[in-house]
């Protein structure tokens, strides 16, 4: 497995890179079809926070993070045990769905059915004026809202923006790269 792990507002220790790379390959004992694992480890003002994305053959990503406020060894356990439920649960619908095939067909297999679950139908479709403004007012709309998430035209960049609420409470914003 590849672990690529980067520091944001942190140093990456030899150390705390030995034991991600300990903790993070325990995990191929579920799957051995797991390629890549990217990691971004960061300090977010007195919180350590950890960040996993491990990529497995047939497209599937398992995402998991976590944040601390005594260090990044308490975030990195936390989250390689979310990743381990997430990666045992789905491992167990695999069983089940499939008892009588093999786990190394079925991992094979895996990127052609989630091509057949991605076949969903579009049961709704919402339309709405979206007059420009500024990032300042679109946080004001959304919350005005209720919602996690807001589509506007960015008046700045006169392009269609995203805008979300963060686990951390800030917001986040998604503009398109042309």
């Amino acid at each position: 497995m590849k672990i690529t792990i980067r520091g944001k507002n942190a140093v990456v220790t030899d150390a705390l890179k030995g034991y991600l790379e300990k903790r993070l390959t325990r995990l191929t004992r579920y799957f051995d079809s797991i390629q890549e694992a990217q990691v971004t480890v960061s300090t977010v003002g007195d919180n350590y926070s950890v960040e996993v994305t491990i990529y497995l053959d047939g497209g599937m990503i398992l995402r998991g993070e976590d944040m601390s406020r005594e260090s990044f060894y308490e975030s990195v356990d936390a989250v390689s045990e979310k990743l381990e439920r997430q990666i045992r649960k789905h491992r167990t619908k695999l069983y089940r769905k499939f008892r009588n095939q093999g786990l190394k067909t079925l991992i094979a297999e895996m990127g052609e059915s989630n091509k057949k679950e991605e076949e969903a139908t579009v049961v709704k479709t919402k339309r709405f004026l979206m007059k420009p403004m500024p990032v300042d007012e679109a946080i004001l709309q959304m919350n005005l809202l209720g919602h996690d998430f807001y589509v506007f035209s960015n008046a700045e960049t006169e392009q269609v923006n995203v805008l979300y609420k963060r686990k951390d409470g800030n917001y986040g914003l998604i503009e398109p790269e042309v």
